[in-house]
């Protein structure tokens, strides 16, 4: 066994003739331990947001979305997009095509953005999870065409969720020529039907602001016949998101990017890893002031072990021997308090995700009732090496306090 670390363990755990050490040190593994929980706690909090989110947007985004780098819309025909729907891995895949329009519903009108999809839409996402009312997703009958809108573009138009009147779309002509005496020619212009159906993403992104219309309408509206601003792909079961993304880019090359949910919604999702960040900052800062109180506790145990520091060099043990005794003594304060924090915040984790007791205020005001949580291994990891690292740095001056006073020991 490690010599330093043999007697710092003997130190730590022997009973001290002043029992004040005990409790300092006591104190000290308890303020570790505490920081330590609010760090595994409050990193879940983040993952538990973040996963809900991301389960809100699954059902709407697909797993993998492919856009042109740098223009808005590319051809259906390119060769390229064409060999990468056709990989063994793509289980669907569907051309999408999203525009800003205005939409009319009798006296009231708003600026939102309509998506065109294919009929393989319906079986790409989860759209059918998202949809409420009595009626079916239908985009046409070979008779008339039909839109579904969200439930925010609903409240928003006032038509109820089967109105009777048609939607009327209108979209700026791509030659974007004005007649200043009949300006409606300045716009493509289409009626759709309700089928009966809104859908809820319960994001007010989609739900405020998106109408779903066939991709032919979409073409014929934005004077985008045989273009796309998107092919989405659902991956067949058992497929590695990170592989195949990466081979459909290799096929793509760097005209197109391939986008996963995460990336999708990069807006969103980052706002989480700042805040998460900001707050693992704030509890690392605190974490580090507990440590200074490993330090106190240090200090009375090198003056306590005077002697043995003597006796231990009289035998031969070098002074940086004896040093990281103390050192490593600290240390082992702080591994106690972050293991004990870790067991308790997973504990803790685990208990809110089965019982739900820390509730989110009133029932039925929010998506869920209780705060959602996560743990994830990176987080447990990072929390374990941010705690030893922390420590190890405030502990690290012992090493001269405590050769000055085997010095002092020494000389007297």
């Amino acid at each position: 066994m490690n010599f330093p670390f043999y007697i710092a363990r003997r130190y730590l755990f022997a009973k001290k003739s002043h029992n004040v050490i005990n409790v300092i040190s006591a104190i000290s593994a308890a303020g570790i331990m505490l920081a330590s929980f609010a760090l595994i706690c409050t990193l879940s909090v983040f993952n538990g947001f973040h996963d809900l989110v991301e389960s809100l947007f699954k059902d709407f985004d697909p797993e993998l979305k492919v856009v042109s780098a740098d223009k808005k819309f590319f051809g259906i025909d390119d060769a390229r997009i064409q060999k990468a729907a056709t990989l063994d891995f793509i289980d669907i895949c569907s051309f999408t095509l999203e525009e800003q329009a205005l939409i009319n519903y009798k006296s009231k009108q708003q600026i939102a953005m309509i998506k065109g999809v294919e009929d393989s839409f319906h079986d790409l996402a989860g759209i059918e999870n998202l949809l409420k009312g009595n009626g079916i997703f239908m985009l046409e009958d070979g008779l008339t065409h039909y839109g579904i809108p969200g439930i925010g573009l609903v409240n928003r138009l006032n038509c109820g969720m089967k109105p009777l009147d048609p939607f009327r779309i209108s979209v700026p002509k791509k030659d974007g020529r004005v007649n200043i005496n009949n300006p409606v020619t300045a716009f493509n212009q289409a009626r759709v039907y309700s089928p009966g159906v809104a859908f809820l993403v319960e994001q007010e992104k989609y739900d405020d602001n998106y109408l779903i219309v066939s991709l032919q309408l979409a073409q014929t509206l934005t004077d985008r016949e045989g273009e796309a601003s998107a092919l989405e792909i659902r991956l067949s079961d058992g497929t590695s998101l990170r592989k195949a993304k990466h081979e459909l880019q290799s096929v793509l090359g760097d005209e197109f990017k391939v986008l996963d949910r995460i990336e999708q919604q990069q807006d969103v999702f980052k706002v989480f890893k700042l805040e998460k960040f900001i707050s693992y900052l704030f509890l690392t800062f605190i974490l580090l002031i507990a440590c200074f109180n490993i330090i106190g506790s240090l200090i009375m145990l090198i003056v306590e072990k005077q002697q043995d520091t003597v006796l231990l060099s009289s035998m031969g043990a070098p002074q940086k021997t004896i040093e990281k005794i103390f050192v490593v003594n600290g240390v082992l304060i702080s591994l106690i308090g972050a293991i004990s924090g870790l067991i308790l915040g997973v504990i803790a984790v685990m208990l809110q995700q089965k019982f739900g007791f820390i509730s989110l205020g009133t029932a039925g005001n929010f998506i869920v009732d209780a705060y959602p949580v996560g743990i994830h291994k990176g987080d447990i990891l990072l929390v374990l090496v941010t705690v030893l690292v922390v420590s190890f740095l405030s502990v690290r001056p012992i090493g001269p306090i405590a050769r000055r006073f085997i010095k002092k020991s020494e000389s007297n």
